[in-house]
């Protein structure tokens, strides 16, 4: 079985449902993964239609290529979502594009796949980059990282209460011996967690700070969210998966800030028009059904933001 077969695409009704598509639009897959978006997009495009991909993962692109090389109206570049304002600039359609969609967090192959590191199930090398070939490892990292940042990025990151505990734990235990398998720092953390969740691996929060950290996961999500409102259309639609509160809370926040509109003083009057909204949020948050929890535990923690360009 192909990785295209193996990974289950979130939501997908529900994000197809949200990008409202136009037969003959553009749009942009932020995170194209192994296609499962795209494909459904491809679908109902006309032949006067667009998708834009892009994508950090080298195995990701190879995958695009297989699936939709051929294919005129498909085009992917390696590299960030945080480049959506130069993706549009270089193929002219700042303005007009009309939907939007980040798929954030990391995709099933990537995780069953223990060679590239984000997995605390399976052994293989630290390396957690989303790009193999750019940037540092994870290994590179806790081999030189400070007990301070490294408390931080858990505790920013991973939002996990036991960071300072922990970081101490992989400093002292990096002071002994090389640290660059994930089954040691996994091993490593679990020892360190005195309270381990129900139902949850007591390494998640920690291997989730890392990740982030390493592939500038928070950074590039803001600089995409605003590069956003200059490359939609009005019209356009914005539609965002994320799959842990970090995530969900940037995304949140983003969409109503610029519902609301400009700041004015509360005693001053001024109308909705005035405040110059540029997004309106288009219904409530989104979670997957049982069902596709069911079929696919992955999807648990997600939640689909949408969002629609006024002007």
């Amino acid at each position: 079985m192909d990785s295209s077969q193996q990974h289950r695409p979130v939501l997908l009704e529900e994000v197809i449902e949200a990008l409202n598509i136009q037969p003959s639009g553009i749009y942009i897959d932020g995170t194209f993964g192994r296609g499962g978006h795209a494909a459904a997009i491809l679908e109902r495009l006309s032949e006067k239609g667009h998708l834009f991909a892009t994508d950090k993962d080298p195995q990701a692109l190879q995958e695009a290529k297989n699936r939709f090389g051929n294919d005129q109206r498909f085009e992917i570049e390696q590299g960030s979502f945080a480049t959506l304002a130069q993706l549009a600039e270089k193929h002219h359609i700042k303005d007009k594009v009309n939907g939007i969609l980040l798929d954030l967090g990391v995709s099933s192959p990537q995780l069953d796949d223990a060679d590239r590191g984000f997995s605390f199930r399976h052994d293989g090398p630290l390396d957690m980059r989303m790009d193999p070939d750019s940037g540092m490892s994870a290994a590179e990292w806790i081999a030189r990282v400070s007990e301070q940042e490294l408390t931080q990025v858990l505790r920013d990151y991973g939002e996990e209460r036991y960071a300072k505990r922990i970081a101490r734990a992989i400093i002292k235990a990096r002071d002994n011996s090389v640290i660059e398998t994930t089954g040691q720092l996994s091993a490593i953390v679990k020892e360190a967690n005195p309270a381990w969740e129900k139902n949850k691996d007591p390494a998640t929060r920690s291997f989730q700070a890392i990740r982030i950290f390493i592939n500038r996961e928070l950074d590039d999500l803001a600089e995409c969210l605003e590069q956003s409102l200059d490359v939609l259309a009005p019209g356009g639609r914005l539609a965002v998966i994320s799959f842990h509160s970090l995530e969900d809370r940037m995304v949140k926040r983003f969409m109503r800030k610029h519902a609301k509109g400009d700041d004015f003083p509360l005693d001053l009057p001024v109308t909705q028009a005035q405040l110059k909204p540029r997004l309106r949020e288009v219904g409530k948050a989104i979670k997957p059904g049982k069902t596709e929890t069911e079929q696919n535990p992955r999807a648990r923690s997600a939640v689909l933001r949408v969002a629609e360009k006024l002007h």
